[in-house]
């Protein structure tokens, strides 16, 4: 680092950059492809509901972020167009084609992601209500002010991406070791590889290691998120201390956190949590000799400062004061007995608490969903509804969707671990009943082709992996226990 400039973090810059906006073309892909059966004029939860009520309510139905969809009317072209503006402004961002361009151009880019994707968690209600999509708002609001390629990242920026990671990794340990015993005895990952919401291809296979290798994961997480994100800030001391080292420590707690988040994509299925975590990771990774070099001070031209355009200088300082402010209610949190997990602050969703898993699920139950065109329930042939992500079938392999976000899949897991069903659950099976085409494609098969059933019900399953044993006889991977209904059977009125 030089002073004012990141000089050696032309290449984390390009990461972030590139990284961050191709995270934001998946989610608006996401978007694209399930909002509007899911909270679309049509949907479980429809959004124009929400912002009635809101309207009606006056300041006592302020919704809690702000949305475009406060001053123009939602409907689901609006959406689309919305959704395509964001995946063409991203793609271009991933080619990197505005950062050849003055530095405000990717900074209204970014902020035009940033201010489009929170008018969309702003009313996607509980289909919305992951960490990770503030993770992701936050992630694109900093990387407005990174700059473009004729000047060198801001260090302030850089430090501020730092920070980032901090209170996402910190977080997420302290939530760990105040939560379930689990994670202070070390049996957590014994039981995680197979109650996670959404198992990938490779968690059967970690699942079944032995018990000493799940203790060293756990061990191993605690270091990962607890030790190493101290030394992000390594870098730092070469303002003062010359030599490689500050850097090279600086990237190896980098390293360190990639790794760590590389193991929980190849067994798991988070979204874009981990992919997120991995790119922002790569702010703390300096790499001399990339980028244009700054000269001293004398050979600057008018109004530039360490490279870098005074009004620029004076925009990338101004967040850096902003983010002061704003990080004292999350910098308290930290250290608060009663740690918030996965909270924001402020109306914008800046400078946010991160977390998550303070505790883990021991058995995993699920929910299937299945239909019958017989006349009666009670003697009729029930055939079940197939998710694209969700466990089913036992012989079925778990598929890899990350960073893609199966939103229907995930509230299917949070079910057993509430007292009540949702609302947005009972309208699904509605829509099941009515055959609704857009709501059979968020599924991966339809039993009936087509054709709407005449009943339809919910029933609990326990689930756990086959041992290496039980997969040689059956070949499943799965081996479930019926426990019994949960809704229904549901039908509707026929004259």
């Amino acid at each position: 680092m030089d002073g004012f400039a990141a000089v050696d973090f032309e290449f984390a810059r390009q990461v972030l950059q590139r990284g961050i906006a191709a995270l934001y073309l998946v989610a608006f892909v996401s978007t694209l492809n399930q909002f509007r059966p899911l909270l679309g004029e049509h949907g479980l939860l429809p959004a124009p509901e929400l912002l009635a009520w809101a309207r009606d309510a006056g300041s006592r139905g302020r919704l809690v972020h702000p949305t475009l969809f406060r001053r123009v009317a939602y409907t689901d072209r609006r959406l689309v167009a919305l959704c395509v503006g964001g995946i063409v402004v991203s793609a271009t961002l991933v080619c990197g084609i505005p950062q050849l361009l003055p530095p405000w151009v990717p900074m209204a880019c970014f902020l035009a992601l940033w201010f489009g994707y929170m008018s969309i968690v702003s009313i996607g209600q509980t289909f919305y209500g992951f960490g990770w999509e503030m993770l992701l708002l936050e992630a694109g609001f900093l990387a407005a002010f990174l700059g473009s390629e004729a000047q060198p990242p801001a260090t302030v920026v850089i430090v501020l991406f730092w920070w980032l990671v901090f209170r996402l990794e910190f977080g997420a340990g302290m939530i760990k070791i105040r939560g379930g015993r689990e994670w202070r005895d070390l049996t957590a990952l014994t039981y995680h590889h197979e109650t996670q919401p959404m198992p990938g291809p490779f968690s059967r296979q970690a699942h079944l290691l032995p018990r000493w290798v799940h203790q060293g994961e756990v061990l191993g997480n605690h270091f990962a998120q607890l030790v190493v994100p101290w030394f992000l800030f390594a870098p730092l001391l070469g303002l003062w201390l010359e030599g490689p080292w500050p850097a090279i420590v600086g990237a190896v707690a980098a390293a360190i956190i990639i790794a760590t988040q590389l193991w929980l994509i190849l067994t798991g299925n988070f979204a874009w949590l981990n992919w997120a975590t991995v790119v922002l990771a790569f702010s703390a990774i300096g790499l001399p000799g990339i980028g244009a070099p700054v000269g001293p001070p004398s050979q600057d031209p008018p109004w530039t400062v360490d490279g870098m355009p005074l009004p620029w200088l004076i925009v990338t300082a101004a967040v850096g004061l902003l983010y002061v402010v704003l990080s004292v209610r999350p910098l308290q949190n930290l250290v608060a007995r009663r740690q918030l997990m996965n909270a924001s602050f402020n109306r914008w969703q800046l400078a946010n608490a991160y977390g998550a898993f303070g505790t883990v699920t021991k058995e995993r139950i699920e929910i299937a969903v299945e239909g019958t065109t017989d006349d009666d329930p009670d003697a009729a042939t029930w055939r079940e509804y197939a998710f694209k992500g969700k466990p089913g079938e036992v012989h079925r392999i778990p598929r890899q969707f990350a960073p893609y976000h199966l939103r229907l899949d995930w509230l299917m897991w949070f079910l057993p671990l509430g007292r009540s069903l949702e609302d947005w659950f009972t309208m699904f099976l509605l829509r099941l009943l009515e055959a609704d085409a857009p709501t059979l494609r968020l599924l991966r098969s339809d039993p009936f082709e087509g054709e709407r059933p005449r009943w339809v019900r919910a029933v609990a399953y326990r689930y756990r992996f086959t041992t290496r044993a039980e997969f040689r006889e059956s070949r499943a991977r799965w081996v479930r226990e019926r426990l019994g209904p949960v809704l229904g059977p549901m039908s509707l009125r026929r004259d």
